[in-house]
């Protein structure tokens, strides 16, 4: 179970992320795709928007870095946690600056079960990446699996609000909100 103080700290970062500004490293690209991708009907399919921004996301301008995300991803999909673990550190040491470095390590957290530090990673991400409502939801998840269904509710409205096509998003909220659920922050 992760730490009741940490989660208060992220829920509150979570609701106050529509104050905060993409850190300077984040590519400007991803500006015009999140306008986009925030309408009811965008240009693009919204899934290719959704692609194209995790593209951007985990690839570097730096080779090295770039590979070194791709062999991360890699372990974690072949279930060698350890070294995944290895790599994402290192890769967090040299591009502190990365906000997909850190949301890779919180997902590799989350698979292992490791919440507060899931929640750690994630706060560092939002404060590069204010709006990766990938991070968001997967703060949500740890929620749920904590026990605590009113941040879930608010988090995943948070992630809707900045990509209202997670369809299974809105279907959980829906489902959330039909069995009683009320926002509390």
């Amino acid at each position: 179970m992760a730490d009741p103080i940490a989660f208060e700290a992220c829920i509150k970062l979570v609701m106050s992320l529509d104050t905060l500004t993409p850190a300077p490293a984040q590519p400007k690209r991803l500006d015009g795709l999140f306008r986009d991708l925030a309408r009811f009907h965008p240009r693009r399919p919204a899934y290719e928007l959704q692609d194209l921004i995790w593209a951007v996301w985990t690839n570097h301008p730096d080779p090295h870095a770039d590979q070194a995300m791709e062999q991360a991803i890699n372990a974690m999909a072949l279930k060698h946690f350890d070294m995944a673990h290895l790599v994402l550190d290192a890769l967090i040491d040299a591009r502190a600056d990365w906000s997909e470095a850190w949301n890779k390590r919180a997902t590799l957290h989350f698979i292992r079960g490791e919440d507060a530090k899931a929640v750690g990673d994630i706060m560092e991400t939002l404060r590069r990446e204010p709006r990766h409502f990938g991070a968001i939801s997967g703060f949500a998840q740890i929620c749920l699996r904590n026990g605590r269904e009113a941040d879930a509710l608010a988090a995943f409205e948070v992630a809707l609000g900045i990509n209202p096509h997670l369809e299974g998003v809105a279907a959980l909220v829906a489902e959330m909100h039909a069995r009683g659920g009320r926002v509390l922050h």
